[in-house]
């Protein structure tokens, strides 16, 4: 960068704010109205990355994180001139909870001392440090509604083991062998439920494992 140039993330906030005090339909847009934008680039960056990994090109993934940067700066800029937070509370309160939750790294000596390297013991030390954070009274309190059924059978499952109240992922006799719809279905969700406990027994990502597969396929 040349000496006097505003920093990209700087100038595309400054951008944003004229955008929204010079552009009619971004003055119109609230929170809400952005969901539904937010939600689509989500799954576009996920496309992006499927791609990416198939072809080894990252250049679509670069412009769809830039699309999502700009629904995170949108709603920052909504935000501010609400009174609510700004955009620099936004990256204040993430930087923070990075060096909260990885004290392998941020920690004091003697944390850094204790906790073990490898991506398992990372992994608990971070949700250690989130537990303290939440304080939750239920282990399911926080979890979105609308996460994808994998997903969110696979955050049940983890998050009720960690409670120690481990979920039986068995698979039971309902719907085996008969057409009655309510019970091939109850047997359907007994056997992914199944499948998604031993996905994470396998350390495997049972959303992104049916999405390559029905790639595959494609």
């Amino acid at each position: 960068m040349a000496p006097g140039e505003t920093p990209p993330l700087l100038e595309f906030a400054e951008v944003m704010r004229h955008l929204r005090a010079e552009c009619s339909w971004k003055q119109a847009q609230t929170h809400r109205s952005l969901a539904r934008h937010l939600l689509e680039e989500t799954h576009e960056t996920l496309e992006a990355i499927d791609v990416g990994d198939a072809t080894g090109d990252w250049a679509h993934l670069r412009e769809e994180l830039g699309d999502l940067l700009l629904q995170v700066y949108f709603h920052a800029v909504i935000a501010e001139e609400q009174g609510e937070f700004t955009l620099d509370d936004v990256a204040t309160d993430v930087t923070a909870k990075m060096m909260r939750r990885n004290p392998h790294v941020y920690g004091t000596a003697e944390q850094r001392a204790t906790i073990e390297l490898d991506p398992a013991s990372v992994t608990e030390a971070w949700e250690t440090a989130k537990a303290a954070e939440k304080q939750r009274e239920s282990p399911l309190e926080g979890l979105p509604p609308g996460l994808p059924a994998l997903l969110m059978a696979d955050k049940v499952i983890d998050r009720m083991e960690r409670a120690g109240q481990p979920l039986d992922p068995q698979v039971g006799d309902a719907g085996e062998g008969n057409d009655q719809g309510a019970d091939v279905g109850t047997g359907i969700g007994d056997r992914l439920l199944a499948l998604v406990a031993e996905s994470r027994d396998l350390g495997v990502d049972p959303e992104q494992a049916l999405r390559d597969a029905v790639r595959r396929r494609l």
